[in-house]
C-alpha cells in the first residue's frame, strides 16, 4: 500500500473540505434574510428602467432589456404573499438562471438588498422546517446556521417554478375577468 505524498493528502483534504461547503448569495426581503446558490446567479443590477407589462400577475414587476434581451422581474414580496416591496436607494435585481422543461431560463428578482456571499458547510444546513415559516415549505430548500441566526435558502427553481407561475397567472386572469 503506497501512502500519498504530504501535499497531496492536504490538497486532497482541501478538496473535500471545499465540496464539503456551498455558497449562497444572501439578500433581504421585507426584513428577511434568504440566500440562492450562487451557482444560479448570473449577475446583480441597479433597480430601474422596468417597462411594466399589461395583464400580468401582480408579482411580475415588468421587464427590463439586458443586453438585448427582455428579462421578466419578479417581486419576491409578492411572490411570498406579502405586498409589494418598496423600492429604496439598496432595492436591486437578482438575475437568475433558472432550471425548467425548456431549459434555462433567465428572471430577475427585486430583493431590497444584497448582503454578501456566505460560505456555508453542509453540516450547518438544517432541512426546511414545517412549521412557523412566513413562506410555503416547498420553497425552502434549507437554513442555513451562521454567526448571525438563520438564513432561510431558497429553492430557487420551485419560488420561480415557470409552468406554477403560469397557472397561478392564468387563474388570476380567469379571477379578474369574472370566469370561474
Amino acid at each position: 500500500m503506497s501512502k500519498l505524498p504530504a501535499k497531496a493528502a492536504t490538497a486532497s483534504t482541501a478538496a473535500v473540505a471545499a465540496a464539503d461547503r456551498r455558497q449562497f448569495l444572501t439578500f433581504q426581503v421585507d426584513g428577511e434574510l434568504f440566500g440562492v446558490s450562487i451557482l444560479g446567479v448570473k449577475e446583480i443590477i441597479e433597480f430601474g428602467n422596468l417597462t411594466p407589462v399589461p395583464m400580468t400577475p401582480p408579482y411580475v414587476r415588468g421587464v427590463i432589456n439586458l443586453r438585448g434581451a427582455v428579462v421578466p422581474v419578479l417581486d419576491l414580496a409578492v411572490r411570498f404573499g406579502r405586498p409589494p416591496l418598496d423600492v429604496g436607494r439598496r432595492t436591486c435585481i437578482i438575475i437568475l438562471e433558472v432550471p425548467s422543461d425548456e431549459g434555462e431560463l433567465v428572471l430577475g428578482t427585486v430583493v431590497d438588498a444584497v448582503n454578501e456571499v456566505l460560505e456555508i458547510p453542509s453540516n450547518l444546513i438544517e432541512p426546511a422546517p414545517n412549521f412557523g415559516a412566513r413562506i410555503r415549505p416547498d420553497f425552502i430548500a434549507g437554513m442555513g446556521k451562521t454567526d448571525k441566526g438563520f438564513v432561510v435558502l431558497l429553492e430557487i427553481g420551485r419560488v420561480l417554478s415557470i409552468d406554477e407561475l403560469a397557472l397561478v397567472g392564468s387563474l388570476a386572469s380567469e379571477e379578474d375577468s369574472g370566469v370561474a
